[in-house]
């Protein structure tokens, strides 16, 4: 099979053609582009193509043309751009401040690489000024003046609808990127919805599994505990009712569900949520008085449950519980001495069903829904919550929670 010489093939094309840089910046002309232009390769090959054709002194198409190019730049595969007629005067060989009308129709095209990148763009000029003036008349006609403004009117109405149809490429342009742009996030939300059912199936496999054993268990063996028994599928069902929880929980706060706020003392709810649990952690708190944030109590609630059960997964002996208010927000920290979050993690604790493996072991049952439900929930509140390393330097994690503090 014989080899193309693509280079020779580029300069004997009957069309005008130019490369441009991504900078604008001439790369290579063929003949067929010199002899229109005017120029030699030399005179313009490196230089910018409004440095070498500025406009002339009308410089009308300067801006329409730019425009032009930069979207065939950004366009990526397949994304010619038209300019159907457009004036742009160039100027007289050796003559730099004299220019002369000129018309011309330019396609644009953007030059991509073997991974879809674009390099540049290439450029067909095709001149249609002897068109133009044809349309106007030689000035010889008994007719001049009625065939003047004939040609006006039609070269009126050429602009016309030339600007009409740029207006159309360019609305259809717009369209394509929504599309494009709706379509990925359909498949996004698919994948998204595909992953939530299957890790959720997962998490769902074990409380069921377990329960349908014990029955089984039950049902072959008459001397069986039955107390023992129920109790173990009591666990199981409080499993499952804790998973089906967070995930009606989980729903809720991305449907944008509102629940009732008030004025919630962050200091006496953290405290709450202490004395609440069964800590066999030893836990130290600095709780400013007076940090108010408005929000739902119940949720807010639960975020710091979370945030608490979380530190006591992983630490080893020790928690650290901090209230503060810094720059008109509330500023909530709880610390551990566990293993910490790798900086690669730090973001993926919050994905759904996320667990570390450390976390897995120490606490099997748990579902990867508290941090998620929880940032959620902050984030419903016009907060942040984030994982960071531990400001002493020490190993262990560290988990930030921003609100907005409550305006009287």
């Amino acid at each position: 099979m014989a080899e193309v010489d693509f280079r020779a093939l580029f300069d004997a094309a009957p069309a005008a053609l130019a490369l441009l840089s991504p900078e604008l910046v001439f790369v290579a002309v063929n003949r067929a582009y010199e002899r229109l232009l005017g120029r030699t390769r030399e005179e313009i090959v490196g230089r910018n193509i409004f440095e070498v054709f500025p406009g002339g002194s009308s410089g009308e198409g300067v801006e329409v043309l730019r425009a032009s190019l930069e979207r065939a730049l950004a366009g990526g595969e397949d994304e010619a751009d038209t300019l159907m007629l457009q004036r742009y005067d160039i100027e007289v060989p050796g003559s730099p401040e004299a220019s002369e009308e000129r018309y011309w129709s330019v396609t644009s095209c953007p030059l991509l690489d073997d991974e879809g990148a674009v390099r540049g763009v290439i450029v067909r000029k095709q001149e249609v000024t002897s068109f133009i003036d044809r349309m106007r008349g030689n000035g010889r006609s008994a007719f001049f003046e009625a065939g003047l403004m004939h040609a006006a009117a039609v070269e009126a109405q050429l602009f016309s609808q030339t600007g009409e149809l740029q207006e159309v490429n360019r609305r259809l342009r717009s369209s394509e990127a929504q599309e494009r742009e709706i379509s990925e996030g359909l498949r996004e939300m698919v994948r998204r919805q595909r992953q939530a059912v299957a890790d959720t199936s997962h998490d769902l496999r074990g409380p069921v599994t377990g329960l349908q054993v014990r029955l089984e268990d039950a049902l072959a063996d008459p001397d069986a505990d039955p107390r023992g028994i129920l109790q173990a599928a009591l666990h199981d069902a409080e499993r499952l009712g804790d998973i089906i929880g967070d995930l009606l929980e989980l729903a809720r706060l991305e449907a944008g569900t509102s629940a009732p706020t008030e004025p919630v003392d962050l200091a006496h709810l953290v405290r709450g949520e202490l004395a609440r649990r069964d800590l066999k952690t030893a836990v130290t708190t600095h709780l400013d008085p007076g940090i108010v944030a408005e929000g739902s109590p119940i949720r807010l609630a639960r975020l710091v449950g979370n945030l608490l059960a979380n530190a006591e997964r992983h630490a080893r002996s020790r928690m650290e519980v901090s209230l503060t208010a810094e720059d008109g927000q509330a500023v909530l920290e709880v610390v551990d001495d566990g293993p910490g979050i790798p900086d690669a993690d730090k973001e993926k604790v919050f994905a759904r069903f996320f667990r570390r493996p450390d976390a897995r072991i120490g606490d099997p049952g748990g579902s990867g829904l508290g941090l998620p439900i929880s940032r959620q929930i902050a984030e419903a509140h016009g907060g942040t919550l984030h994982a960071a390393d531990r400001a002493d330097g020490a190993s262990g994690a560290r988990l930030v929670l921003r609100l907005p503090l409550h305006r009287l």
